[in-house]
């Protein structure tokens, strides 16, 4: 093929030849991403162990101090009420000074609260420091997902969003085993029942440990350029070689690209507003019905079938396990159908699978369903994060990220109270019908607002 080199700009050349080195470039993706990745990945890690050890140990530590599943469903509520009031000005803080001082804040004071939560027995200092542990523990959400998307490249991005869920939902997932572990071990030495009140406090604290020592590498991040928009391209090739025609001709094709993207997301400059309500409002309602379901999951299986939380740590162990695993097959799902299709379609389906498990009469039905409904959550989360930083310009990502914590604690505020208000005064399989009902209408408004576009 001849050559090319003398009638180009080098601008073109350098772009051309970046295009062929990483076309032969071999070995897995993950082993040569920046560093602020892999510290993130390990406080996601930790936050993993915290929020599954958590999950599995707050809900039936409250139940073994007496209360009824409508006041567990309000505790349960509280975390997302204060996260609902501090995630827009958290988000805004961390566009203002940096999101490293704000991501190293939660680090510090969500362990430390969460050993108070533990602490506290009577209802009004319970739902307190509940709600304190959720306003405090919002800045990981609104910071993680632009720190990770400002430190990878187009192509990195998916593939490390979904490794950054399979750790926090999948090896985290682990934590269910030592969220069932713990108390069974403490109640063996003082000779008590694991359910009872002192055994799963000790689990509470377990959760609070993790996020603790996991956060100290914090403090290596580096804060990145939140002007780039594709951060990894500043340190590529700056030698000109020759190159042949048909690379050139991929390097305009990715130039259009380029400028289509940079036309699209000045016209979503002009117009947030509207942007930001077709992306919020089915994220509220599939936030309810997920709500109404995972928030209570252990009660149910409790109040259900009378497990003890060593088996219900095995089976939520296996549950985000093998979800995690499954959310690391996302980038194959993306390659083939589109990242929106991918979503609704695992909403619509995840559905009937909610009805199932309220209405099962035997545990093996109900647990087969709780892994499928799981498995396929798992598996948009990458996804589904993706697209909806996508849909925005990089310096708006962290506002937008602080509304969807807005959209999250509202619908896990919501959703939980109003099942465990339907699980005391109707039937436990209320609150699952509840559930499905949001997770068809949510796909439905992304179809009807996304539906034409090509996202």
């Amino acid at each position: 093929m001849p050559s090319v080199s003398g009638s180009l700009p080098s601008s073109t050349i350098n772009q051309a030849h970046t295009v062929r080195k990483k076309k032969h470039q071999i070995g897995p993706p993950f082993w040569n991403l920046p560093r602020n990745v892999y510290l993130l990945l390990i406080f996601t890690l930790g936050k993993g162990f915290q929020l599954s050890i958590a999950a599995l140990t707050l809900n039936l530590y409250v139940h073994s101090l007496g209360y009824r599943p409508d006041f567990i469903g309000l505790f349960s509520a509280m975390p997302a009420l204060g996260a609902l009031i501090g995630a827009v000005p958290t988000g805004m803080l961390a566009d203002r000074i940096g999101r490293k001082p704000v991501l190293l804040l939660t680090a510090f004071f969500t362990p430390l609260i969460l050993a108070l939560v533990a602490l506290a027995t009577s209802a009004p200092i319970l739902l307190a420091v509940s709600f304190l542990q959720g306003l405090v523990s919002t800045a990981y959400w609104v910071t993680n997902l632009p720190l990770l998307t400002e430190s990878t490249n187009e192509k990195q991005r998916v593939g490390v969003l979904a490794l950054n869920s399979f750790l926090l939902l999948g090896v985290g997932a682990l934590g269910n085993l030592l969220g069932g572990a713990i108390p069974e071990y403490v109640a063996a030495l003082l000779h008590v029942s694991a359910s009872s009140t002192l055994p799963l406090r000790w689990g509470v604290f377990a959760a609070a440990l993790f996020t603790f020592v996991f956060g100290l590498p914090l403090w290596f991040l580096r804060e990145p350029a939140r002007s780039a928009k594709q951060p990894a391209k500043a340190q590529e090739l700056q030698q000109v070689e020759a190159v042949t025609i048909p690379e050139v001709a991929e390097v305009v094709a990715e130039a259009k690209t380029t400028q289509q993207e940079s036309s699209s997301s000045a016209v979503k400059e002009k117009t947030p507003l509207l942007l930001f309500t077709k992306l919020l409002l089915p994220d509220l309602i599939f936030n309810m019905g997920e709500g109404a379901v995972v928030a209570l999951i252990q009660v149910y299986f409790v109040l259900r079938f009378q497990l003890m939380p060593g088996t219900l740590g095995i089976i939520f162990t296996i549950s985000g396990l093998l979800g995690g695993v499954l959310s690391l097959t996302a980038p194959l799902f993306v390659r083939r159908w589109s990242k929106l299709r991918i979503v609704t379609t695992v909403q619509y389906i995840s559905a009937p699978l909610m009805v199932l498990i309220g209405l099962s009469s035997t545990l093996p039905v109900a647990i087969a369903g709780e892994y499928t409904r799981s498995f396929l959550r798992t598996l948009i989360d990458p996804v589904y994060a993706a697209f909806e930083m996508e849909q925005v310009p990089p310096k708006l990502r962290a506002t937008l990220a602080g509304l969807y914590s807005v959209t999250w604690s509202v619908g896990f505020s919501i959703g939980p109270t109003i099942a465990g208000w339907l699980q005391t005064n109707v039937n436990l399989a209320t609150s699952f019908i509840f559930g499905a009902i949001c997770l068809l209408i949510s796909p439905s408004l992304l179809l009807a607002f996304f539906g034409k576009k090509k996202v």
